[in-house]
């Protein structure tokens, strides 16, 4: 059943929150508590049509899910990736979606008479690690995926800067010499620790080449030895940029990379711990005690786009404990 856009939404107990991606829409049904009710995985729709028929159908399909019916969901929100005018819940260049304008925030309200903010996808993250890692104060949420991408959280609020830029340092070079960037520079920290770019340098076919460059360098390939230094090279440089420009607490780590687990939190305090040895300065920051890592799989984009969905415009605070 689809609820009237002009239904009175008092006393829905349902907050839901969407992480859409290219491939798939991860989905959380919360209650008024912040405790997750129901989640499910469906597909991405390609075209602007079909990720908002997606996104419709998953918000029902969660409802149905949690047991209620879709006249309980009082809030949804969307974390999405490409460039998002929070205030208007427009998206734009959202090239992995075949989305290159959309009104997705009106679209969906339309169809469904819920009210949906959308946010980008690392920032709503962001939002949701700090509530799930219990992280009050200040952080920085860095997700080493296909890309990586950072958003800073303080005081339970998105930081987003003067431009909505904050804390975003896939692009930084680190080293002017390196591998060429696809945003055109050399050597960006994404170079080194964003899963493409470890694909693409290690150059040989697999469904899962971090994991392949990890497990050739436990049998001393070179190569692989080499990689897997990038990677922890990258990440420890963005934890450490995150730190000194911010002055973040903690910096937790999150995206399909932390399926590597202790390998990957150990690497990167090695290399933290090895790149401050030489500096009294930054020995006194403790950067490699300070960075925590997300379980694989966790909810946290998901999560934290229901917290966006349910917060009031300019107002998104959440609470802690």
């Amino acid at each position: 059943m689809i609820v009237p856009a002009s239904a009175d939404r008092a006393g829905r107990p349902l907050r839901v929150g969407l992480d859409v991606g290219g491939t798939k829409i991860d989905a959380v049904a919360v209650d008024p508590a912040g405790t997750i009710l129901a989640r499910l995985r469906r597909p991405t729709g390609w075209g602007e049509d079909a990720v908002v028929d997606s996104i419709v159908s998953t918000v029902a399909a969660l409802a149905e899910e949690s047991g209620l019916p879709l006249s309980a969901v009082g809030s949804a929100g969307i974390g999405i990736p490409g460039l998002v005018d929070a205030e208007t819940g427009r998206v734009l260049h959202a090239v992995n979606l075949g989305v290159e304008s959309l009104d997705l925030a009106a679209r969906a309200e339309q169809a469904l008479g819920v009210p949906f903010r959308v946010e980008n996808d690392v920032k709503a993250a962001a939002l949701g690690a700090a509530v799930l890692s219990d992280v009050a104060g200040s952080m920085a949420y860095l997700n080493l995926g296909t890309g990586v991408a950072a958003g800073i959280v303080i005081d339970g609020r998105i930081w987003r800067g003067a431009r909505g830029t904050a804390g975003e340092v896939g692009h930084l070079s680190v080293d002017p010499r390196g591998r060429l960037c696809g945003c055109g520079q050399r050597g960006c920290v994404e170079t080194f620790c964003g899963g493409g770019a470890l694909a693409k340098a290690w150059g040989r076919p697999g469904a899962l080449p971090v994991k392949d460059i990890v497990e050739a360098a436990d049998a001393g390939d070179p190569h692989a030895l080499a990689l897997q230094a990038d990677l922890f090279f990258g990440a420890a440089a963005a934890v450490r940029v995150l730190v000194l420009s911010a002055d973040v607490e903690t910096v937790v780590i999150g995206g399909g990379l932390t399926a590597l687990g202790g390998r990957l939190a150990d690497g990167i305090r090695a290399a933290l711990h090895a790149g401050a040895q030489a500096s009294p300065f930054l020995k006194s920051l403790r950067l490699d005690e300070r960075i925590e890592l997300l379980p694989a799989g966790s909810p946290a984009a998901a999560f934290g786009a229901a917290l966006v969905g349910a917060s009031i415009s300019e107002k998104e605070i959440v609470p802690h404990g």
